[in-house]
């Protein structure tokens, strides 16, 4: 049986990461790259205040003359609800986008209500064909991936960028940060951009169509990024971003409640998380989130262990939410029992962008190198 190592300064270890090394303290890697990492992208002091005050001033100067200073996605977590509550204090005018994939909890429901009228941002609610959307994520599940939330990931970015193209946005105010994700487990993962992979997936193992839904790819992505000179600043990182001081604002200026840990504002979501992960791929996604959390000093490496000896989620809740899922995507419990039971299977065992492009980049730089002769 494999021998399990768990890092002595974080909680990260090697149960079913092949990645991961450790030095002679018995230190990781992941913290060892994130503590460097640290010192280039996360300034919580004065420094952060004058890159903030920089950004701020960019972005309220290239909004002048048109309806929207910015854009951002608004998912009803923590990261991206604190980033929304900010932009109000800094005086944004930030247009919020929410895909509402019909699993949002009703307790994010009442804080997304909850911010958008206290802030008054302009607020747009992507609603993705129901059908087809419970085609492709299926088709997801039966393809045994790792990350089957990309078809609600890539909808949302394609219609993100339909708006930043329609007004001319150069910034996508992303909530992204290095407080709460400085660690983020290598592998069982996949680029959402990947249209390439994604159309794979259900050609092989979806049904219908998905004509209805906005898709975006990498290389569109791309182009969109050089014509308009799209830039995607993470503001959290240029001051000192506290999960619990967050949440302790956040129900001060609106009434947010706590929905409980990371990603679990969504049923979904919390499917994905604390089911699909472990049960699939023996990956409990808690590691990788406490960790962060002890790198930027927020909780001490004992409270993290503590925490992992807790129940991965609540049986009941769990169990409605799965009922739920089955119901909306139209999953028999035989179905369902299969796709748990079924040999996992990593997003490159299909076609990608990557490996189409891969050949091109190696004619593109065998020519560089006889022009260089």
């Amino acid at each position: 049986m494999k021998q399990i190592t768990r890092c002595t300064r974080c909680i990260m270890d090697n149960r079913s990461d092949d990645t991961i090394s450790f030095d002679a303290q018995g230190h990781c890697s992941y913290c060892t790259e994130a503590l460097e990492w640290g010192k280039t992208v996360y300034f919580p002091g004065e420094e952060g205040k004058q890159k903030l005050d920089a950004l701020l001033t960019r972005i309220k100067a290239e909004g002048m003359g048109k309806p929207y200073d910015c854009i951002m996605g608004l998912s009803g977590g923590l990261d991206s609800s604190y980033l929304a509550y900010l932009g109000y204090q800094w005086g944004l005018r930030i247009l919020a986008v929410h895909i509402d994939d019909g699993f949002d909890t009703e307790i994010s429901k009442s804080n997304l209500k909850k911010l958008v009228e206290k802030t008054g941002f302009e607020y747009v609610v992507i609603t993705p064909d129901a059908e087809q959307f419970a085609e492709l994520t299926k088709a997801y599940m039966r393809a045994g991936v790792p990350n089957i939330a990309i078809p609600q990931d890539n909808v949302l970015f394609a219609e993100i960028y339909q708006y930043m193209r329609k007004y001319h946005i150069k910034y996508f105010l992303s909530g992204a940060n290095f407080a709460l994700e400085s660690i983020l487990q290598k592998g069982n993962t996949h680029p959402a951009y990947d249209l390439v992979n994604l159309k794979d997936i259900f050609r092989r193992f979806g049904q219908g169509s998905i004509d209805k839904l906005p898709l975006i790819s990498a290389a569109q992505r791309r182009v969109d990024k050089w014509i308009l000179g799209i830039e995607t600043p993470r503001p959290l990182d240029y001051i000192d971003y506290n999960r619990d001081r967050a949440f302790a604002e956040l129900k001060d200026f609106c009434g947010f409640e706590y929905y409980g840990r990371k990603h679990l504002e969504n049923a979904l979501t919390a499917f994905i998380q604390l089911v699909w992960f472990p049960q699939k791929f023996g990956v409990d996604k808690r590691t990788s989130h406490l960790s962060s959390m002890i790198v930027s000093g927020q909780i001490t490496r004992e409270e993290a262990l503590k925490q992992m000896e807790e129940p991965l989620y609540d049986t009941n809740q769990m169990e409605s939410y799965i009922e739920w899922i089955k119901r909306d995507f139209q999953i028999s419990n035989e179905e369902f029992d299969e796709l748990m039971n079924a040999q996992p299977h990593q997003h490159t065992d299909y076609r990608s962008e990557a490996a189409r492009i891969e050949p091109i980049k190696k004619v593109y730089r065998a020519v560089k190198k006889l022009v260089k002769r």
